[in-house]
C-alpha cells in the first residue's frame, strides 16, 4: 500500500460553492448568484481533508464546509442532506443508517441511526401480505437520519447546524442537473404497461413530472417542499421534525396509508451507540460496528484473507476463489445476527468469536484451494435473511485526524413508493429488512428466527461504515460502500485490493472488477470486467458463475498519507460520483 503521497499529481477541476453562510445579509444575494461557479486551478496537495459521496454537487458543498473551517463531521453532514436531495432515489430524512466515527484523539465510537419499528408492529403483521412489507404506510420504520445527524454533529460538529444545512437547502430549492444515475432509476419504477407512480402520482409528479412527462438526464429539477422542510429543520432541529409539526404531518400520512405509527413512535426514537469493532490486517487497526449493521462480517472476510501472503494477490483466479470462500463463511455467520436488544443469544459475543483468531485459523483450515463446497460445510443455520437494498455512502476526513465513514439508507429503491405531500419527504420501505415467518426465500430456507419483527427492533442490516489506522494510531482511511447485501462484500474487496495491492490508488481499486457470494443463493456474481480466466478459474473448483453489470456496489472512500496528503475517490460506477480534497 502506499504510505506516502505520489509526487505528481494531474489536474483536477475544483468546484467552489460559495454559500455566503456567514456572510452579511447584504451580500448574501450576490453571493448566491455565483454560488456554483466553477474554478479552475492548478493541484495543489490536499492538506485539509476530503470528502467523498456519490454526487460531485455534494462532495463539493462537503469540501467548502472544510473550507471554511469546518471539520469533517460538519462536511460529512452537509454532504449527506445534499445526498438525500440529489439521490432521493436511495437516501433522505425519510430513512436512516449507522456510521463510525474517529474523533481527533483517536477515540472511536460506532453510531446507530437505523430505522425502528413502531411499537404497534408484531410478528405475523404481513403474514398473507408481504407486499405490504414494500409499499405503503405498513412498510415504514421511524425515520432517523435526522437524529443520527443531529447525534453526530452536536456532538463532533464546530460550525453552526444551519450552516452546514444551508448546501442541501440551496440545491433542493433553486435546482440541480438530473444525472444518468437518476435517470437509470427512474426508468427502473416503470411496469409492463409503461406506466410509474413517479408521473401517475400527483404526490410524486410535483418533483419528478412537474410537466406531465419524466424529467430527463440534463433537465434542471427541484424539490421545493422538500427544501422547505429543510429550512425548519434547520431552524429548529430535530425536535420539529419527531414532536413537531413535522412528525404530525409524517404519522397522519403513513396512518392514511395503512400504516400504525404513532408521534409516541417519532417521540421515543433515540440513537444507539453500538460497539466498535477492532481488528489488525497488514498492520493497519480496522474500526467497525456491530450489529444490527454488517461490521463483524466484513471484518472476517478479510481476517481469512490476511491469512495468505499479500503476494498471492496477483494470482487472479486462486486469490478470487479464497476472497470468495472467505466470503461464503462470513455471510453463513451472518444469519445468526440481529438486534442485540432483541435476540436471546449473545451476539456481541458471537461477533467476538467470528473474529476470534482461533476460529479465524479454523476456517482458513477448511479452504480448499483446489475446490468449493456444498452450502451445508459452511455450517449455515437453515434459514436465511432478506436480501438488503438501496444505500447511499458517504465519507470525510480532515486534518486533525477525525474522520467519519456513514452509510444511508430508504431501503428499496424510492422507499416505501410513498412521498408525504406537505414536506416532500420520501418514506423508507425498512420494514421489508426484517424476516416474514412462515415465507421460505426462492431456496426453501426458512427466515431467520432472530431477525423476527419486534416492537421497537431494528432490521438486521449489511451496511458497514470502517475506519483504518496507522499501527501507531494515526488516521490512515475511511471507506464504505453501498449496494445491499453486496455491502459487505464489496467494501472487505476494496480494502483488499488497496492494502494488498501495494502499488494501487484509492481510484484504482475503485476500478478493479468486483465479485459477491453470499452463500444463499449458492453463486458467485462476477462482474463482467474480469477475464474470462477468473471466470474459467474458478468454474473448475466448483463455482457456480454468473456474470453481472458493472454496478454490484458502490463505494466510497478518503484516505491520508503519512506526510498529511488527502486522496478521495468517488465510484466510478456512478456517473456522477466524487471524491474531493483540500
Amino acid at each position: 500500500m502506499w504510505i506516502e503521497s505520489p509526487a505528481v499529481r494531474g489536474p483536477r477541476l475544483l468546484g467552489s460553492l460559495l454559500l455566503a453562510l456567514t456572510l452579511p445579509s447584504a451580500i448574501t444575494v450576490q453571493a448566491a448568484a455565483i454560488q456554483q461557479e466553477i474554478i479552475f486551478q492548478k493541484e495543489t496537495p490536499g492538506h485539509v481533508g476530503g470528502v467523498a459521496s456519490e454526487s460531485r454537487e455534494c462532495s463539493a458543498i462537503g469540501r467548502d464546509l472544510l473550507a471554511r473551517g469546518g471539520n469533517a463531521i460538519d462536511a460529512l453532514v452537509g454532504t449527506t442532506f445534499c445526498v438525500g436531495v440529489i439521490g432521493m432515489y436511495h437516501s433522505g430524512i425519510g430513512g436512516g443508517g449507522f456510521a463510525v466515527v474517529r474523533d481527533a484523539n483517536g477515540e472511536y465510537e460506532a453510531i446507530d441511526f437505523r430505522e425502528a419499528a413502531p411499537a404497534a408492529a408484531f410478528e405475523d403483521m404481513y403474514k398473507n401480505n408481504a407486499s405490504a412489507s414494500i409499499r405503503g404506510g405498513l412498510a415504514v420504520g421511524v425515520p432517523s437520519e435526522i437524529k443520527g445527524l443531529e447525534y453526530m454533529h452536536t456532538k463532533y460538529g464546530v460550525l453552526p447546524w444551519k450552516t452546514v444545512m444551508q448546501g442541501a437547502i440551496h440545491v433542493a430549492r433553486n435546482g440541480f442537473r438530473v444525472s444518468s444515475d437518476l435517470v437509470r432509476y427512474m426508468s427502473s419504477t416503470f411496469k409492463a404497461d409503461g406506466g410509474t407512480f413517479l408521473t401517475k402520482d400527483p404526490n410524486w409528479a410535483a418533483d419528478f413530472a412537474p410537466d406531465g412527462d419524466l424529467v430527463k438526464e440534463g433537465a434542471w429539477m427541484t424539490r421545493k417542499r422538500y427544501a422547505d422542510t429543510l429550512e425548519k429543520v434547520s431552524k429548529h432541529g430535530s425536535e420539529i421534525f419527531y414532536s413537531g409539526e413535522i412528525a404530525e404531518t409524517i404519522v397522519d400520512y403513513v396512518r392514511r396509508t395503512g400504516g400504525t405509527m404513532t408521534l409516541d413512535d417519532m417521540t421515543n426514537y433515540k440513537v444507539v451507540i453500538r460497539p466498535v469493532h477492532n481488528v489488525t490486517y497488514r498492520g493497519l487497526t480496522l474500526h467497525g460496528i456491530g450489529s444490527p449493521a454488517g461490521g463483524a462480517v466484513s471484518l472476517q472476510i478479510l481476517k481469512i484473507m490476511e491469512r495468505y501472503d499479500s503476494e498471492d494477490w496477483a494470482d487472479q483466479d486462486l486469490s478470487r476463489h479464497r476472497l470468495t470462500e472467505a466470503m461464503r463463511f462470513a455471510y453463513a455467520a451472518r444469519i445468526s445476527l440481529g438486534d442485540p436488544e432483541f435476540v436471546d443469544a449473545d451476539v456481541e459475543g458471537f461477533e467476538k468469536e467470528m473474529l476470534d483468531p482461533k476460529n479465524i485459523d479454523a476456517i482458513h483450515e477448511r479452504i480448499w484451494d483446489n475446490q468449493t463446497h456444498p452450502t451445508k460445510y459452511y455450517n449455515p443455520e437453515d434459514f436465511y435473511v432478506p436480501e438488503n437494498h438501496g444505500t447511499s455512502h458517504i465519507v470525510a476526513a480532515d486534518k486533525s485526524g477525525m474522520a467519519v465513514s456513514l452509510t444511508t439508507t430508504v431501503n428499496l429503491l424510492f422507499g416505501a413508493q410513498i412521498v408525504e405531500p406537505e414536506t416532500g419527504i420520501i418514506l423508507n420501505n425498512e420494514m421489508n429488512d426484517f424476516s416474514i415467518p412462515g415465507v421460505s426465500n426462492e431456496f426453501g430456507f426458512a427466515p431467520s428466527v432472530a431477525n423476527y419483527i419486534r416492537p421497537g427492533k431494528r432490521p438486521l442490516s449489511s451496511i458497514t461504515p470502517i475506519i483504518a489506522a496507522f499501527p501507531n494510531g494515526t488516521l490512515y482511511a475511511a471507506i464504505g460502500a453501498a449496494g445491499g447485501s453486496r455491502i459487505i462484500s464489496a467494501t472487505a474487496q476494496v480494502l483488499w485490493h488497496v492494502l494488498d495491492d501495494h502499488d494501487a490508488t484509492l481510484a484504482g481499486a475503485l476500478q478493479r472488477p468486483r465479485l459477491h457470494d453470499q452463500l444463499m443463493p449458492n453463486t458467485v456474481l462476477l462482474e463482467e470486467m474480469f477475464d474470462d480466466e477468473v471466470a474459467l478459474g474458478l468454474e473448475k473448483r466448483g463455482h457456480n458463475v454468473t456474470w453481472a453489470r458493472p454496478g454490484l456496489s458502490s463505494v466510497q472512500a478518503v484516505r491520508r498519507f503519512t506526510d498529511g496528503v488527502f486522496e478521495a475517490a468517488g465510484e466510478p460506477r456512478q456517473k456522477n460520483s466524487a471524491g474531493y480534497t483540500l
